[in-house]
């Protein structure tokens, strides 16, 4: 079995750049928090969340017909490493272009947490206390303004929390708290 260390290993290997490297963090904390919520394996939670983008630097673009791109070239390099299928699948169900429905627990927290983390981040980063006083309402009132952070999708962290069968409040409120432990991480230099 893989262990979060050669997760680690493998996206440091393949990610130079320091803000994908935290997002990845981040979405891996918040699958850590959800595996404890759910009952599931956290370090496989870890692993999956660690490493759902860690091909996009190389490919940043995709070709679904082909199964060229992100995160397809990420797949075949898992598959080789022999990572469990049920990572490989939520990998790619987190790619909507990808047609690989999010069936498991894990690959619908996944869906749901991707997007949510990046964007709740760059919330955080308009305040001076960071995640401290962030709250719900003003993560909110941010994505009903589509020019901030504009390329998160909206439709997505929707189609994610209504996948999960979460009420939206409690999922933001949720990712939240679960980020607290890592803000030294995110908000360094």
């Amino acid at each position: 079995m893989k262990t979060r260390e050669d997760a680690l290993k493998l996206m440091q290997e393949w990610v130079q750049s320091e803000s994908l490297r935290k997002h990845m963090y981040c979405v891996e904390t918040a699958m850590a928090a959800y595996a404890q919520k759910y009952a599931g394996d956290e370090e496989v939670w870890r692993i999956c969340g660690l490493l759902h983008d860690f091909d996009y630097e190389k490919f940043p673009t995709y070709d679904a017909a082909n199964q060229a791109g992100h995160p397809y070239e990420g797949i075949k390099k898992l598959k080789e490493e022999g990572y469990p299928e049920e990572i490989i699948t939520a990998i790619l169900g987190h790619a909507l272009y990808s047609g690989v429905p999010r069936e498991s627990q894990m690959a619908k927290c996944l869906f749901a947490c991707d997007e949510l983390c990046g964007f709740i981040i760059a919330c955080a980063y308009t305040r001076p206390e960071k995640l401290a006083t962030l709250g719900v309402d003003s993560v909110k009132k941010k994505l009903k303004d589509r020019k901030f952070a504009a390329k998160v999708s909206r439709e997505d962290i929707d189609l994610g929390i209504s996948e999960l069968g979460i009420d939206k409040d409690t999922h933001i409120q949720f990712v939240i708290d679960a980020l607290k432990p890592i803000e030294n991480i995110i908000f360094t230099n």
